[in-house]
């Protein structure tokens, strides 16, 4: 029978099982060595093994701010003194395979609108070629950075939003400058004591938003404490950076009434300082959970033991196939009674929100009043979703409700999915048709929130088709 032992007479003054070993690891040492340069493998000197890797860059700029900027996510503007942390745009650039590019960036500010983003996705396909179903940029959500968005009572800090188009476009070219192989790792952690259902049913009927909650009775809904982390080593064990995704609305500082990157944001730079590498936090769908009794910084140690022992239990993760997708969702603006409305807002004010409630209700009915003869208008966003192997990122460009986002991800086709909300647009709070009939905050009509009832499940439907078309290509 032919083998490689029967080549050993081209090889006269050795054994045939010495030429058919020295062939071998000859063999071994082209492949090793021409499909890293392909930057297709690496050899894990630790471990003896070889790798499917990527190419992978990260970078993050940072954002400066000053003390007069208007601080978004209150009912009103206010302005603070001081800074914990640093607010940033962090981007990642991965390469599964040659040319085939992947772009995520996380932006350290509480909204993100298709307006403002536009420019940077054009510029990234003129420039580098990067088309932008393969782009998501997603906002933290942060309650305390300078505000990007019109909303409630305030509008955008026009000065700072061309920083941010700035930094996001700089962030995103260091990141392609400093492309290198790395070995992709990922894991599924679980965080499930910050975040509770913040929409708990009251004594009298109503939903919970803010002021005294002594009376509450029961959550209304679910909470997703998934927590998965994708990371890339270098073949030295070192991190070149790591990203992860929780869901817990983004409120609370450490240090008291100053701007800050939450919790989440401080807890991926204590990451970086304690790890290496680079890393960034994107909002999972928390448009009904908050975090009501955990101190921030309580919170921070427990996203950074949650990130840490998801790193410990990371495996080799191959991010191909890669596809991306964005499609375009319809929605409509929803009608809505004046009078209902109205009488919603201020009784819960007048009961529960103190000497504030006069003001706030005045911001709703301003609101309403610009939004009156825009009922039943139908406007457009995008979803998106990227496909990496088994794992599947799905960008929503809205404040969803985890219920939704939870029926996404059960219905997934793939392994691994996760939802990022305010991905690449913001059309405000998306709840499921339960929470259009218990009311609250999340459902008065405003700013905030304007989509018709219904919206979710379409959003839901359309998702998951969306999910179907990526497992069949």
């Amino acid at each position: 029978m032919f083998s490689i032992m029967s080549l050993g007479f081209l090889w006269p003054k050795r054994e045939a099982w010495q030429f058919a070993s020295f062939l071998l690891c000859c063999l071994v040492i082209f492949y090793t060595v021409f499909l890293s340069a392909c930057g297709q493998i690496v050899w894990a000197a630790h471990s003896g093994r070889v790798f499917q890797s990527v190419k992978v860059g990260t970078a993050a700029v940072e954002l400066v701010c000053d003390d007069k900027m208007i601080i978004a996510g209150g009912i009103h503007p206010r302005c603070v003194q001081g800074q914990e942390g640093q607010l940033r745009a962090t981007a990642f650039a991965i390469e599964p395979l040659p040319g085939e590019r992947v772009i995520f960036v996380s932006c350290d500010v509480l909204i993100l609108t298709k307006d403002l983003l536009q420019p940077i996705l054009e510029s990234l396909e003129t420039r580098h070629g990067i088309p932008r179903a393969g782009v998501l940029i997603a906002a933290t959500h942060t309650h305390h950075a300078p505000s990007t968005v019109r909303v409630h009572g305030y509008g955008r800090e026009e000065a700072f939003c061309q920083q941010l188009q700035t930094a996001i476009l700089k962030a995103v070219e260091k990141a392609l400058d400093s492309m290198e192989p790395a070995i992709p790792v990922f894991a599924m952690g679980v965080e499930s004591t910050i975040g509770q259902n913040s929409r708990l049913l009251l004594s009298d009927g109503t939903i919970f938003w803010i002021g005294p909650r002594d009376d509450a009775v029961r959550p209304t809904g679910p909470v997703d404490v998934d927590l998965p982390v994708l990371a890339f080593r270098r073949d030295d064990g070192s991190l070149k950076g790591f990203f992860f995704a929780h869901a817990v609305h983004a409120i609370g500082t450490v240090t008291g009434n100053v701007r800050s990157p939450t919790f989440y944001g401080l807890a991926v730079q204590q990451l970086e300082a304690e790890l290496g590498g680079i890393g960034a936090y994107f909002p999972g769908p928390s448009g009904s959970t908050h975090r009501l009794d955990t101190p921030p910084a309580v919170a921070q140690e427990r996203i950074v033991a949650a990130v840490k022992q998801a790193l410990e239990k990371a495996n080799v993760q191959p991010l191909t196939p890669l596809r991306c997708t964005r499609k375009e969702f319809r929605f409509r603006i929803r009608h809505f009674d004046e009078e209902a409305e109205a009488k919603a807002v201020e009784y819960y004010c007048r009961k529960r929100a103190g000497t504030a409630a006069d003001s706030i209700i005045e911001v709703f009915t301003n609101m309403r009043r610009e939004l009156a003869p825009l009922q039943g208008q139908e406007r457009t966003t995008e979803i998106q979703a990227i496909r990496m192997g088994d794992i599947c990122f799905v960008g929503i460009p809205a404040e969803l409700f985890p219920s939704l986002g939870l029926q996404m991800r059960k219905r997934s086709p793939f392994r691994h999915t996760y939802v990022i909300q305010l991905a690449n647009d913001w059309i405000g709070y998306v709840p499921d048709a339960e929470a259009f009939e218990l009311g609250g905050y999340q459902v008065w009509t405003g700013f905030h929130s304007y989509v018709a009832k219904g919206t979710g499940e379409e959003m839901v439907e359309a998702v998951v088709a969306l999910l179907e078309e990526l497992a069949e290509n």
